[in-house]
């Protein structure tokens, strides 16, 4: 699906995105959700000049902001599964970037909107692939597109570091959270 298909529950999610900002109630959205971020807020989603499914490198932004929600990393692996991408909403600041989606992170102050996904688990990475067979093989030809096999035996070396990755994001969404 896509944010920008006809679907009955899409206004209804983009208003109850722009009103938890305008709350400052942090808002987190990985892949569709941050698509779903970018749009409500004045961005754009289109579709990504190459579809990215499977592991690939994503690299940190140089700025205190990407610092401050990713720590002192360079570069990680992360997993994708995506074919569009979102541009900035004003006011955002970029985090990450990968060869082939320029746009995978922003920050605007407390709300952090994903492209790439750092909520993987095993199952979930054995289910998406088998349930999206058909996608993977149509898309093979494609740079960013890795087979079903590959991706799987990548799972044991790639988890734990973007569990960690997914840790560190997720407490510092946490501290959004907290009341002043």
């Amino acid at each position: 699906m896509s944010v920008n298909d006809a679907l009955p529950w899409s206004e209804p999610v983009l208003e109850l995105i722009r009103d938890a900002v305008a709350r400052d109630i942090p808002v987190l959205g990985h892949c569709l959700g941050g698509q779903l971020m970018s749009r409500a807020l004045g961005g754009t989603v289109r579709k990504n000049a190459v579809k990215e499914i499977g592991w690939g490198e994503v690299s940190l932004s140089v700025s205190a902001e990407a610092r401050a929600w990713f720590g002192e990393i360079k570069n990680a692996t992360v997993f994708h599964w995506h074919g569009e991408t979102f541009s900035l909403p004003n006011g955002a600041t970029h985090l990450l970037s990968s060869k082939h989606c320029t746009n995978q992170a922003y920050a605007l102050g407390k709300h952090l909107a994903l492209q790439c996904h750092v909520e993987m688990t095993e199952a979930m990475i054995r289910e998406w692939c088998e349930i999206g067979a058909d996608e993977i093989s149509a898309n093979l030809h494609s740079a960013g597109v890795q087979s079903a096999t590959a991706i799987q035996n990548q799972v044991a070396q790639n988890l734990p570091p973007l569990h960690k990755l997914a840790d560190r994001l997720y407490a510092k969404w946490i501290e959004g959270l907290q009341r002043q």
